[in-house]
């Protein structure tokens, strides 16, 4: 790739990481607005945890083959065909008649939207040099937590306008906005996605997963992803309906709690990038840095199951922040893991399966969380899962990579 300066690299990024709000907001839509678009189909916690589980098994499939797309195409390919297919699906929802409508369009987007997770890792390999590239997480999740943030109180005002179809639509329509300004800033840019640094022992024999799958330091990534990934989809998906239920908020109460949460997502996401990238430039190994933040994010998920135990509602409104900020300082290591150890070639297809994985782990604590709540049993058991699953996740990956080295530190 010719030499880009440090500002319209982060411009790419930046723009890049904007798409993904566009991308993302279907799923807080979905949960903010459960009761509007209950009100239309009919629905229970049941129905909603089918459809939560149909979007993600769309999305965990569409991994299996984004990942290899993504390493086929490139950058600059793989940013138009991404954003054009996931605003296209947002905006067809508009059209949703029936709840197979629905159904159909969250299938169409589950699958396109599984083109931002290895589209930004296989970016954020190219464009940054790799003590930057934490960093570089910390501030396209920051990004991604901004504009999650701003959705509890965007998402009433635009429904109230235009119904629940019209926020989806908006969504995609911004998608395309953004993709325009990133090929803008991109038009003199050759992107050149080879592997420099490859690794003998990471070798392709031109299949498309089977150098990936031998390895054992991609079991150990995306099997942490799946434990991590389970978490991260029952508050992301259903955090709305625990408040409601344990609280009684309404749809506009819902703002600034959520607001909250996102918060300390972006914020958890930025500080950790950032301290990584600190201690980096001290000296410390990446095998040090990687545990290190995974540990402590792991612990700051632990006492979860507390919030349960409190009866004001604002010490748990935090508590919730200070969980999605664990889990996106535990995300963006391994997804740094990724790009120390996989060399640039093959970095969608391992960010891809690890999401695969992560996504069938989200699509499994749905159906359990539909079916836990309809039986009466409340989140109790579900936070339990979610205050140790973190560690499980560490624990898992420093046994199949005792020690994470860079292909430089290999030799």
């Amino acid at each position: 790739m010719q030499k880009i300066n440090s500002r319209l690299s982060w411009t790419l990024f930046i723009l890049l990481a904007i798409a993904g709000v566009f991308n993302a907001m279907d799923r807080p839509i979905i949960a903010i607005l459960k009761p509007d678009m209950s009100a239309d189909f009919g629905w229970t916690d049941a129905d909603f945890g089918r459809l939560a589980f149909v979007t993600q098994m769309a999305a965990a499939f569409s991994f299996l083959f984004t990942g290899w797309l993504v390493d086929k195409l490139g950058v600059w390919r793989s940013m138009v065909t991404g954003v054009s297919t996931w605003s296209l699906a947002a905006m067809a929802h508009g059209w949703a008649m029936s709840a197979w409508h629905v159904v159909a369009a969250r299938i169409g987007l589950g699958a396109t939207e599984a083109v931002q997770t290895p589209l930004t890792i296989k970016t954020v390999a190219t464009l940054f040099p790799p003590d930057q590239r934490s960093f570089a997480f910390g501030v396209g999740t920051a990004i991604a937590g901004l504009g999650t943030l701003s959705l509890p109180f965007f998402i009433p005002l635009l429904a109230a306008q235009f119904g629940w179809r019209g926020a989806l639509i908006t969504g995609g329509i911004a998608g395309f906005v953004t993709l325009a300004l990133w090929l803008w800033f991109a038009r003199r840019v050759t992107f050149d996605d080879s592997a420099e640094d490859e690794q003998r022992d990471y070798s392709d024999d031109g299949a498309p997963y089977g150098p990936i799958l031998r390895d054992r330091r991609t079991w150990a990534i995306v099997i942490a992803k799946a434990l991590s990934d389970a978490t991260w989809w029952l508050i992301n998906f259903w955090l709305p309906d625990f408040y409601r239920k344990t609280y009684g908020l309404t749809t506009e109460e819902l703002a600034v709690p959520l607001a909250i949460a996102f918060l300390g997502s972006g914020g958890g996401a930025l500080f950790a990038g950032w301290i990584s990238t600190r201690l980096l430039e001290q000296g410390w190994s990446p095998n040090r840095v990687r545990k290190t933040v995974m540990l402590c994010s792991a612990l700051v998920v632990l006492p979860l199951p507390l919030v349960l135990q409190l009866n004001s509602f604002w010490p748990v409104a935090v508590m919730m922040g200070l969980v999605m900020a664990g889990h996106q300082g535990f995300s963006l290591s391994i997804f740094s893991t990724i790009t120390d150890v996989v060399p640039r070639s093959k970095v969608g297809r391992v960010t891809a399966f690890g999401a695969f994985m992560g996504n069938m782990g989200g699509a499994l604590i749905q159906l359990v969380t539909g079916a836990v709540l309809t039986a009466g049993l409340g989140f109790t058991p579900l936070f339990l899962f979610a205050a140790v699953s973190y560690l499980v996740a560490l624990g898992w990956l420093h046994l199949l990579m005792p020690v994470i080295r860079r292909p430089e530190q290999a030799r």
